[in-house]
């Protein structure tokens, strides 16, 4: 090669290897949800540990319907706010990982619930959000000046009502700039009694399924004939963008069973659901229970080396 060429050529090389990473990033990922165990440690430390892509705070407990929000993140701060999360959710972001506010859970607290009224009400819950988590402006921020990536819909009691109206005002917020991320968590049974019109409407950037403590939709040992039976609709399911496979990451973590223990997820379950276009990757419930789930299966998650190597040293960059 002339010499005075081989600055350009590896200037292309260069362009060419950034344009390649950068799209491998967007490939499968891990999510899961933190904040509803004081021994889960920091969320920072989730962050850190490199195992995560997405990273849900779980929960807003209740709100609508005229009640005061209630943020519950069990031992890590009550009362809310909790505002030295701030340092913690930006560290994560500067990491690539997506951190969003879950809605809903198992519990009320000591409210009511998530229960919306009404179409108005819906899109004032979406003011609400917008300027005490996203990219709005309120005085008395729960988690500080962190601006969320998005929210996440696990509603599990409740009002099946108005979801819908929720995500269409959350989405009216983005920009070009500043995109408001949408996930949601329904049960693995369709339809799911609270999401199902919210899903449909294909605002949601991610679907985790909770293929767990739901027996006619939940791999059991030996038999995934089920999981794949569900998993095969949820693909196919309108509205459904990008498909997560949810399990829990301890048998504890999951009373009622859909436990997989990570050489079956590796050897049977992946190489199935990664062959759908609409595959996401894997949600672990929750940061608590995963001791050492993720990082047994991450190499696995993407089944594209390119994509696990590049968010891995990234990650390890930060950590070091």
């Amino acid at each position: 090669m002339d010499f005075s060429l081989q600055p350009l050529f590896l200037a292309i090389m260069s362009l060419l290897m950034i344009s390649s990473l950068t799209r491998s990033s967007e490939g499968a990922g891990i999510a899961t949800y933190w904040g509803q165990n004081g021994n889960e440690g920091s969320l920072e430390e989730a962050c850190l540990s490199g195992n995560y892509d997405y990273v849900n705070i779980a929960f807003l407990v209740s709100f609508g319907s005229g009640q005061t929000p209630e943020l519950n993140l069990a031992g890590h701060c009550i009362p809310s706010p909790c505002t030295f999360l701030s340092s913690q959710i930006q560290v994560c972001q500067s990491l690539g990982i997506k951190v969003l506010l879950s809605l809903g859970g198992g519990a009320a607290g000591t409210g009511r619930g998530p229960i919306l009224a009404s179409p108005e009400d819906a899109r004032d819950v979406a003011a609400y959000l917008w300027d005490n988590y996203l990219g709005g402006q309120s005085s008395s921020r729960p988690l500080g000046d962190a601006i969320l990536d998005g929210i996440d819909f696990d509603i599990e009691l409740g009002s099946n009502l108005y979801w819908d109206d929720l995500a269409r005002a959350l989405s009216g917020y983005s920009t070009a700039e500043r995109k408001v991320y949408l996930s949601a968590a329904p049960q693995c049974p369709i339809p799911d009694y609270y999401l199902d019109t919210a899903i449909k409407t294909g605002l949601f950037d991610y679907v985790w399924v909770q293929f767990y403590n739901n027996p006619p939709c939940q791999y059991t040992s030996g038999d995934p004939s089920k999981l794949f039976a569900s998993w095969d609709q949820w693909a196919s399911y309108t509205g459904v963008n990008t498909l997560f496979l949810g399990l829990p990451a301890a048998p504890e973590a999951a009373p009622s069973g859909g436990y997989i223990l990570p050489q079956e997820l590796i050897d049977v379950v992946l190489p199935y659901v990664e062959s759908y276009s609409k595959y996401g990757g894997v949600m672990l419930w929750s940061r608590y229970y995963d001791k050492n789930y993720s990082s047994t299966i991450r190499p696995y998650v993407n089944s594209d080396p390119l994509t696990y190597t590049t968010k891995s040293v990234k990650k390890s960059h930060a950590v070091a």
